[in-house]
């Protein structure tokens, strides 16, 4: 796991939106339990945020060098897709 949250140098913050109590935002809170230590283990200078708002359906955000941003939805997601979705926006340079 370790290589697999090693960002691109690009990068330059991610953002997590997601409900801190509902179903659907679930999965993406058991994912950042287990991963959050890793990510920011590995990458101590990326600002990791996270941004918890009741009803708000889980999505993660990639910014990126020359205000570059991406999103994807994580609703409906498991773990295991979640964590290939936020793996493929780390490690791409935009």
């Amino acid at each position: 796991m370790s290589t697999k949250y090693a960002f691109a140098s690009a990068l330059r913050e991610v953002r997590f939106l997601f409900c801190q109590t509902s179903e659907h935002s679930a999965a993406t809170r058991a994912f950042l339990t287990r991963s959050y230590p890793v990510m920011k283990k590995h990458n101590p200078q990326t600002p990791i945020m996270l941004r918890e708002a009741a009803g708000t359906l889980p999505k993660v955000y990639a910014r990126y060098d020359f205000g570059v941003e991406k999103a994807k939805s994580l609703e409906g997601l498991s773990d295991k897709e979640i964590e290939d979705t936020v793996t493929g926006l780390v490690k791409t340079g935009a």
